[in-house]
């Protein structure tokens, strides 16, 4: 299923960033609370301090050929939630979209790195997390938000209705 990470200081542009994932790539079947993103200091020049975070679970199989076209749609909506002229943050808005399965979550980057793949128009994919052992867990290389038990068990959570959304699916496909 197709996950969207929503991280900014602004109330309203989480809501602006949500709106385009319902209009554009579905509905959203399971939202996270918001986080607290205070594990790196990387976005405070351009976004301000006091981040938060957001995951949300878009409904339906994603198909995985189709993330980099997400990144660089996520991408251009950063730029025009910018345009908007409301914010007093040079980047109010971060969308990253992954997906997840229910033996990894992967995120699409813009920043090539020595463990990411390139998918296309500049965009690589990370395997960020996998499950094993009935519990997420980390590669060296996982940010350490993503780490944190209470992004995970939301992770754990957005795993259970992807595997009943794959039941419902096997279900008709048999009764066909």
């Amino acid at each position: 299923m197709l996950l969207v990470a929503i991280f900014s200081r602004h109330d309203d542009a989480l809501a602006w960033a949500r709106d385009r994932v319902l209009t554009h790539w579905g509905q959203v079947v399971l939202e996270s609370q918001k986080f607290s993103f205070k594990e790196t200091t990387y976005y405070e020049d351009d976004m301000g301090a006091e981040l938060i975070k957001q995951f949300l679970i878009v409904e339906g199989q994603f198909d995985p050929q189709g993330l980099a076209e997400r990144k660089l749609e996520s991408n251009r909506w950063e730029e025009q939630c910018g345009e908007l002229g409301i914010y007093p943050d040079k980047r109010p808005l971060n969308i990253d979209p992954g997906y997840i399965t229910p033996i990894k979550l992967v995120l699409a980057s813009t920043k090539d790195r020595s463990h990411r793949i390139y998918l296309a128009s500049g965009i690589y994919a990370e395997e960020t997390l996998f499950f094993h052992d009935r519990r997420w867990q980390a590669r060296p290389w996982t940010y350490a938000d993503y780490q944190r038990d209470d992004f995970q068990e939301f992770f754990t959570k957005a795993r259970g209705v992807l595997k009943l959304e794959t039941h419902k699916t096997h279900g008709r496909d048999q009764q066909s």
